[in-house]
């Protein structure tokens, strides 16, 4: 039990930043994604 608190305690902070920001780059990439696909309307204009 010792051993599963450790391993969390060292690994979970880093594991809880890495998906906050795969998160956030989730979003950004879905800006891009719909910027993209909208470009060819825009050029048209």
């Amino acid at each position: 039990m010792e051993q599963w608190m450790s391993f969390i305690s060292e690994l979970g902070f880093p594991i809880i930043v890495t998906l906050y920001l795969l998160h956030r780059i989730e979003a950004k990439l879905e800006a891009v994604i719909q910027s993209i696909q909208h470009l060819p309307e825009r050029i048209k204009l």
